[in-house]
């Protein structure tokens, strides 16, 4: 492959990812956890564990019921039991204790979608096929069910997989839930919010309920985290390992990169990782040869890379390209 054809090929890799309903899943799950920990001061880092939720409660009331509605009331219903389960005996805790318990919880979701004893309804280790759940999506486009669009260099199916319907539909939510974290953050409860993150004691003090208002904020980035596992599943499958905790890093580094306490923030800092991530993953593939690194060693290569630029941003620009460093002061 000549230069030019890799040039081409790079920025059709490229503007894939930008449009890529796992971008916007992804999106979807980064400003949940920036209402946690951007806004309220909560280290969670069990977000991909909200994401697995929503995806099986989707994935298996849809394949028994039909229902595409149905399931993703189920999806965002699911959330709200578990953050209410989780939040009710751990909010009280503070810092490294609340981030401990969240990985857990993430790590018990995974491990029970993952058992075998449960096979009959979560799939156990193979999961749920997405031919099981994505009929009823796909039935509600408006688009042609065959066939294929072009724009630009962008080629994908109509409706079906990663499809511009699926596309279409992603980001319409992506642009929703930003509009609603938004007027929520600029409300007088984000006010509350902030002041929770910088002295909880001090807003206490004036009389706010601090545990309720953590457990709306809680409940409300879970509910945008169950979202983006319906998004994200609804191209492929649902499988338990696939929304681990290097999932809920690669959410982190999403945030930290655009900036969090900013609301467009998550969505810059997910368009670059995926971006960055795809030129990175093509040119290693492209011009580093197979003797030296191997098809299966690249992704494990670009996950060392994004992990090396994770510790440096924290260390050289904590506050991400969007955000301000003071709003950062509540983890120094």
């Amino acid at each position: 492959m000549d230069f030019g054809q890799f040039l081409v090929q790079l920025l059709t890799d490229a503007g894939g990812s930008l449009v890529s309903a796992v971008t916007a899943a992804f999106v979807l799950a980064a400003i949940g956890l920036n209402l946690h920990f951007g806004y309220t001061g909560l280290i969670n880092i069990g977000q991909a564990g909200f994401m697995l939720l929503g995806a099986y409660g989707f994935a298996i009331t849809v394949e028994y019921s039909g229902d595409f509605w149905l399931g993703l009331l189920v999806a965002i219903v699911v959330a709200i039991i578990a953050a209410l389960i989780l939040g009710l005996p751990t909010l009280r805790l503070r810092g490294d204790y609340f981030s401990i318990v969240t990985i857990a919880f993430a790590e018990i979701i995974r491990m029970i979608g993952d058992s075998p004893a449960l096979q009959s309804l979560t799939g156990g280790p193979v999961g749920i096929q997405g031919f099981k759940f994505q009929g009823p999506f796909v039935a509600l486009s408006p688009l042609p069910h065959e066939g294929t669009l072009s724009l630009g260099p962008l080629t994908a199916p109509y409706t079906g997989g990663d499809s511009w319907w699926l596309r279409i539909v992603s980001w319409g939510a992506v642009v929703i839930i930003a509009l609603i974290a938004l007027l929520l953050v600029k409300s007088p409860w984000g006010r509350v919010l902030r002041g929770i993150r910088e002295d909880e004691d001090a807003v206490r003090s004036l009389g706010k309920n601090v545990n309720l208002v953590k457990m709306q904020s809680l409940i409300i980035g879970a509910v945008f985290g169950a979202l983006g596992g319906v998004f994200y599943v609804l191209s492929g499958s649902v499988q338990a390992d696939g929304l681990g905790r290097s999932q809920t890093f690669l959410i982190y580094t999403c945030l930290l990169l655009g900036g969090a306490a900013t609301v467009f923030g998550p969505i810059l800092g997910s368009l670059l990782y995926f971006v960055f991530t795809t030129i990175l993953t093509d040119v290693v593939t492209t011009y580093v040869p197979h003797t030296v690194m191997n098809v299966t060693q690249i992704p494990q290569f670009v996950w060392i890379l994004v992990g090396v630029g994770l510790m440096l941003l924290v260390i050289f620009r904590p506050q991400g390209i969007l955000g301000n460093k003071r709003e950062l002061n509540f983890i120094g």
